[in-house]
C-alpha cells in the first residue's frame, strides 16, 4: 500500500506541475476583419452558426477589425461576416481544441466580379470518428421538458440509444447509469436523477455532446453514454440579459426561476437560479397519486476573469437540495393494518429523502503558444442522502419490505484534471491525467418490523407464532437466527446501527491525437486507469477511430474501437461488498436474497462502432451506428423493499449488441427537426459474483435481459416558427418505448431450461395455470391483470389463473411455455407519449424587455402506462399523466 500511495502522490504533483488531463468542451474564435488593401474594418457583423444545432451568436468587429467568440462549444460552424461596400463572406471552421482558432478575413469590395460560392451541403457534416449528438440551447428552450431532472430528460429526448426510465433514471446503450457527465471538463460518473444526486438547472446549459461512439482516452470510468455539457458564460455580454419566469401547473407543480449573464471583454458572469413544488415529485408506483410532494432549490454560477491575454480562470458553483416523499401504493396506506405489538392503527406510510449537493469547480487556463493551452482544474462536489423512515416503524412494513430502515450516506468528490492541447497542422493532441480521490461515508438503520420474518415459534400448521410464542409454541422455527432477535421490533427489540466508510483512488493518465490527412481522419490514443478502492485494478486502454470524407457525396464513413474499464457503482458500495462480513447485516440479507461478502472488482469492455453520416441536399443529415459490447464483471443494482436505497450487484459478464440512428432537419422557412431511434439489447450473463439481494441467481452461465433491455424507441421532435411573427412558435414531441423486460411479470413455462416462470407453472383442473399468491391484489392491479375477463383491483386479485385466461394492458405476457429469459422475457408494454409546446417568446413585439408566454402539455394522451413493474433496481413506476403547465416569463 506504501508503494501506491507514493505513486498517487507523484501523479499528483505531475499533474500539478504542468502535464495533466484536457476535458473541455468549449474553444474561442479570434479573428480580424480587413479590407483588400490590409486596412482593418471596424463595425462588420460576425456571426457564427451552426444549422444542425441551431447554435448562433453575433458580435461586431472593434476599431481594431478585431472579434471574438467566447465559449463556443466543440463542433463545425460557418462564420459569416457583413459589412456595408463589401461582399459578405463565409467560411467554415471546425472547434475541437482549447486552443483559440485565429480566423483573418478579408472582405472583397462589392463592386468585385467576384462570387463565393458556398456549399451549404458540407456545413452538415462532421468527420469525427464517433457517433454524437449536439444539443444547443435553441433545442433546449422549445423542448417540453419537467420535473427536477431536466438534464436527464434532455438526454432521454435528443440522443439514441438512451432507454427512459423512472424518477430521470437513463440507461444508455444497454448498461444501468454507465454515464459521464462532463461538466465544462469537470468530470462526474456518479449517479444521476431524481433518487441520487441533484443535477444543474437546465437553464444553465449552453448545449451538450452526447457521445454515443467509442469514447476518447481523455473520458475513463463510466463511458457508455458520455454527456459533456457546456454551460453558460457572461463573457462578452456586456449589457446584462437574462430571464425570469414564473410557471404553474398539474399536481399543485408550480416553479420560479431566473437566470442573468453580463460581463465585460475580461469578465463574465451567469447566473440560474430556480425554486419548484409539486404533488409529484417521484415517478409512483400507481398511476393515481398520493403522498408524492416535494421541492426543490437549485442555485449555479459561472464567473469567467481574463485576466490577460494568456491568462485566465473559470469557476463554477453549484448548490441544490431536494426534499421529497416516497411515494405510496394502496398497499402501504396500511388500510386496516395495526402494529403486532400494541394493536393500534399504524396509518399510511411516510418515508421521505433528502438530498443536498454542492460543487465548486474553478479551472485556470494559460495560452503557451498560439498553438497550445494547458488548463489546471481543481474541483470538489458532495451528495449528501438522507432517507427517513415514517415515525411509526411498523407503518413501514409492506409486501416487498419487512424492514424499517433509515440511512445517511455521503459521497465527496475531490480532485483535479487538467490539459495540455496542441493544435497544429495536422495534428489536434492532448495529454494528460486526472487524480480523484472518493470519500464514501455510510450509516443506516434497520429493524424488522415483520413478526413472520424470524419467529422463534410455528404453530401446529408450521406458520409463525406472534410474539416470544410462549404458551402456544407447537413447533421451534428451524430458520430462526437469534442473531435478529435483539433488532425485532415486532418482539420489543431495539434498531441496528451499521457503519461503513471507505475512500476510492483513482489516477487516470491519457495522450491522444486527432490526426487529419486529406479525408481521412484518424483518433488514435491511449489511457492508463488506477482504480484503488475496496478492489486493486490497473487497466490500459487503447482508443481507435478513423472517419473518411467522401466529399462528392456528403458522405462519412467512420468506425471506432474503445478498451474502457467499467469501475464499480459508490451507491451504498460498502454495505454491499462488505456488509455480509457483519453477522447481523448477513442474517437480514440472508432473508432477501443471496448476499456475497466480496469486493467489487472493477470491469472492463471491449466495444467497436461502425457507422456513416450522410447529408442530402442542403437541409437533411443522416447517421448511424452499429454497436457491439462485451464487458467482464457487469454491474447493475438491487433496490432494498420500497425504499430509494440501492446495491450494486456484480454480474460475471455482458454482451450488448445494439444500433442507433439518427435524422436531422434544418431550418426551412422555420420548420425544424429531428428522429433518433435505437435498438439495444442487454444480455447478462450468471452466475452474480458481487452485492446483495439479487433475484436472478441461477448458477450456471444462462444469459437473461435485465431489466433496462429494450428492443426498440423512437424520439420525433418537431418545432415550428410562424413566418408572419418568428416569436411564435410551437413544438411537438412523439416518444414511443418498446418497453423494458419486466422479469417480475407472471407467465406460464413448465418445460423451459431458462425460465423464471417455472416456480408459478401450476395446473389447474389439468389445464396451464399461474400461480399468483405471491403478489397482493394492488400488485396485480398495478400490473393491469385480467383473469378470465375480471380485472384486478387494489384490494381484489386472484391466487391462480389460467394461463389461456390470464391478460394485461400493461406488460406483455409470453405464450404459454415460450418464456425464456433471454429470447422472450416478460416485457412492459409499449407505449407513445405525446408532448406538446406552444409558445411566445415577444407577445409585444418590443425591442428590448420581452414578455413571453407558453403553454406545455405532457402525455397530452394521458397514456395509462408503466415505466417497470417490481424492477430488481427500481421497483414499479407509471409514467406521468398529462400534465399541463403555463409559464409567463419576463426577458431582458
Amino acid at each position: 500500500m506504501h508503494r501506491v500511495s507514493s505513486l498517487f502522490l507523484l501523479s499528483l504533483l505531475f499533474l500539478t506541475c504542468g502535464l495533466s488531463l484536457a476535458q473541455g468542451t468549449s474553444g474561442g474564435v479570434n479573428g480580424t476583419v480587413a479590407d483588400p488593401t490590409g486596412a482593418v474594418v471596424g463595425d462588420a457583423v460576425v456571426t457564427i452558426a451552426n444549422p444542425v444545432t441551431l447554435y448562433t451568436r453575433t458580435t461586431k468587429s472593434d476599431s481594431a477589425g478585431a472579434f471574438h467568440f467566447y465559449n463556443v462549444p466543440y463542433n463545425t460552424y460557418r462564420i459569416t461576416v457583413v459589412s456595408a461596400g463589401f461582399q459578405n463572406a463565409t467560411q467554415s471552421v471546425t472547434i475541437n481544441s482549447a486552443v483559440a482558432m485565429t480566423l483573418p478575413v478579408t472582405l472583397a469590395l462589392a463592386t468585385s466580379s467576384t462570387v463565393v460560392n458556398v456549399d451549404a451541403g458540407s456545413d452538415l457534416m462532421e468527420t469525427d470518428s464517433s457517433m454524437h449528438t449536439d444539443v444547443d440551447r435553441a433545442t433546449i428552450d422549445k423542448l417540453p421538458l419537467s420535473g427536477s431532472s431536466q438534464l436527464s430528460a434532455l438526454v432521454t429526448q435528443s440522443t439514441p440509444g438512451v432507454a427512459s426510465d423512472s424518477n430521470g433514471m437513463i440507461h444508455g446503450l444497454g448498461d444501468h447509469a454507465e454515464n459521464s457527465f462532463s461538466l465544462d471538463g469537470q468530470p462526474i460518473t456518479d449517479q444521476q436523477s431524481k433518487a441520487f444526486s441533484n443535477q444543474i438547472p437546465a437553464d444553465a446549459v449552453q448545449s451538450l455532446e452526447v457521445i454515443d461512439g467509442a469514447p476518447p482516452a481523455e473520458f475513463g470510468d463510466k463511458t457508455s453514454l458520455v454527456i459533456k455539457v457546456t454551460t453558460r458564460s457572461g463573457q462578452g455580454v456586456t449589457k446584462p440579459t437574462g430571464s425570469i419566469s414564473a410557471s404553474y401547473g398539474s399536481f399543485g407543480t408550480s416553479e420560479l426561476s431566473g437566470n442573468v449573464a453580463w460581463g465585460t471583454e475580461k469578465f463574465g458572469n451567469f447566473i440560474a437560479a430556480s425554486g419548484m413544488n409539486s404533488g409529484r415529485f417521484l415517478d409512483p408506483g400507481e398511476f393515481s397519486v398520493f403522498h408524492d410532494k416535494g421541492n426543490l432549490i437549485n442555485f449555479f454560477d459561472r464567473a469567467d476573469y481574463q485576466f490577460s491575454d494568456v491568462s485566465s480562470v473559470h469557476t463554477n458553483v453549484q448548490f441544490t437540495r431536494s426534499w421529497f416523499q416516497t411515494p405510496n401504493t394502496y398497499d402501504t396506506l396500511n388500510v386496516g393494518v395495526v402494529d403486532p405489538v400494541q394493536g393500534l392503527p399504524v396509518g399510511q406510510a411516510d418515508q421521505k429523502s433528502k438530498i443536498e449537493t454542492v460543487l465548486f469547480a474553478p479551472t485556470y487556463t494559460r495560452t503557451l503558444s498560439s498553438d497550445a493551452v494547458w488548463n489546471f482544474a481543481p474541483y470538489m462536489r458532495r451528495d449528501s442522502y438522507q432517507y427517513y423512515p415514517s415515525a411509526n416503524p411498523f407503518a413501514d412494513l409492506g409486501p416487498i419490505q419487512q424492514e424499517t430502515v433509515g440511512q445517511q450516506r455521503s459521497l465527496l468528490n475531490a480532485g483535479v484534471h487538467s490539459d495540455l492541447s496542441y493544435a497544429k497542422g495536422a495534428h489536434n493532441i492532448k495529454i494528460g491525467g486526472m487524480y480523484q480521490q472518493t470519500f464514501l461515508r455510510e450509516n443506516d438503520q434497520i429493524g424488522l418490523v415483520d413478526y413472520k420474518l424470524n419467529a422463534p415459534c410455528l404453530d401446529q400448521n408450521l406458520n409463525p407464532i406472534p410474539g416470544t410464542g410462549n404458551g402456544v409454541c407447537v413447533f421451534t422455527n428451524p430458520n430462526y437466527n437469534p442473531i435478529l432477535a435483539p433488532y425485532d421490533l415486532t418482539r420489543g427489540g431495539g434498531e441496528y446501527r451499521y457503519h461503513g466508510q471507505t475512500d476510492v483512488k483513482q489516477l487516470a493518465l491519457y495522450a491522444q491525437d486527432q490526426i487529419t490527412l486529406g479525408n481521412f481522419l484518424m483518433n488514435v490514443g491511449l489511457r492508463g486507469d488506477f482504480y484503488n478502492g475496496l478492489a486493486i485494478q490497473r487497466q490500459a486502454e487503447p482508443r481507435l477511430g478513423m472517419s473518411y470524407n467522401i466529399k462528392a457525396t456528403h458522405t462519412v464513413l467512420r468506425a471506432s474501437y474503445a478498451r474502457a474499464q467499467e469501475t464499480p457503482f459508490n451507491e451504498n458500495l460498502v454495505l454491499s461488498s462488505r456488509g455480509c462480513n457483519d453477522a447481523v447485516i448477513q442474517a437480514v440479507f440472508e432473508t432477501l436474497g443471496s448476499c456475497n461478502p466480496a469486493s467489487f472488482n472493477p470491469g472492463f469492455r471491449n466495444e467497436i462502432h461502425a457507422g456513416l453520416q450522410q447529408g442530402i441536399g442542403k437541409h437533411v443529415v443522416l447517421g448511424g451506428d452499429y454497436i457491439w459490447k462485451y464487458t467482464h464483471n457487469a454491474y447493475d443494482f438491487s433496490v432494498l423493499g420500497a425504499t430509494p436505497i440501492t446495491f450494486p450487484i456484480e454480474w460475471h459478464n455482458s454482451k450488448i449488441p445494439g444500433f442507433a440512428l439518427k435524422a436531422n432537419l434544418t431550418d426551412v422557412k422555420g420548420l425544424s427537426a429531428y428522429v433518433i431511434m435505437s435498438s439495444v439489447a442487454a444480455r447478462f450473463f450468471n452466475p452474480q459474483i458481487g452485492g446483495v439481494g439479487a433475484t436472478v441467481s441461477t448458477p450456471g452461465g444462462l444469459p437473461f435481459r435485465i431489466d433496462h433491455d429494450e428492443r426498440f424507441n423512437q424520439t420525433t421532435h418537431i418545432q415550428y416558427a410562424l413566418p408572419f411573427k418568428k416569436s411564435l412558435w410551437y413544438g411537438f414531441s412523439w416518444r414511443f418505448d418498446s418497453g423494458l423486460v419486466a422479469g417480475s411479470a407472471p407467465c406460464y413455462n413448465a418445460t423451459g431450461a431458462n425460465s423464471l416462470c417455472t416456480p408459478n407453472s401450476i395446473l389447474i383442473n389439468g389445464q396451464p395455470g399461474i400461480d399468483l399468491s405471491s403478489l397482493t391484489p394492488d400488485q396485480e392491479f398495478q400490473e393491469g391483470l385480467v383473469c378470465n375477463g375480471v380485472k384486478a383491483t387494489p384490494y381484489s386479485g386472484f391466487q391462480n389463473c389460467l394461463a389461456s385466461q390470464l391478460t394485461s394492458n400493461l406488460v406483455k405476457i409470453p405464450a404459454i411455455n415460450t418464456e425464456d429469459d433471454d429470447k422472450n422475457p416478460p416485457r412492459i408494454q409499449s407505449r407513445s407519449l405525446f408532448d406538446m409546446a406552444l409558445g411566445d417568446d415577444n407577445l409585444f413585439n418590443t425591442d428590448k424587455h420581452k414578455i413571453g408566454l407558453r403553454v406545455s402539455a405532457v402525455n397530452v394522451t394521458n397514456k395509462y402506462a408503466l415505466y417497470n413493474f417490481l424492477s430488481t433496481f427500481s421497483g414499479t413506476h407509471y409514467v406521468t399523466p398529462r400534465a399541463v403547465t403555463a409559464e409567463l416569463s419576463y426577458n431582458f
